[in-house]
């Protein structure tokens, strides 16, 4: 059986107890979004409530990986936690820029900011207005 073409390298630290800063490196498509699933998936069970994905090395992400993140981020909310994106990358930043996901999940630019924002608590994205009546 061949390697993957474009491996995945997937690190977990725990800034805090009910924090998980989830450092990726490599392609997150639809090759590799397995193995990310399962560190969130992992790190949810075990109590974290906030993510911090650094995702500074990852050159390219497709659908795959942003439904994943999209996942982890309704779970968090069900738990009044949070997930940060941290310095994606910028085809990456393009991407979650293009599709609005950036809108839905914050992106900072170190895990110092992320952490700031996970202690100003939980932000809820503005609505859009729709017509006035």
């Amino acid at each position: 059986m061949p390697l993957a073409q474009n491996p995945l390298s997937v690190e977990v630290e725990l800034p805090r107890e009910d924090v998980a800063l989830i450092t990726v490196d490599g392609y997150l498509d639809v090759d590799t979004a397995t193995e990310f699933q399962a560190h969130l998936a992992n790190q949810l069970h075990h109590g974290r409530r906030h993510f911090l994905l650094d995702l500074s090395s990852v050159p390219f992400m497709d659908s795959s990986g942003m439904n994943i993140i999209l996942r982890v981020y309704q779970e968090t909310r069900k738990t009044e936690g949070s997930v940060h994106v941290i310095s994606p990358a910028p085809a990456v930043r393009r991407i979650l820029d293009l599709t609005g996901v950036s809108i839905t999940v914050p992106i900072s630019e170190s895990v110092d900011e992320a952490l700031t924002r996970v202690d100003e608590g939980p932000q809820t994205p503005a609505e859009p207005e729709g017509p006035n009546v």
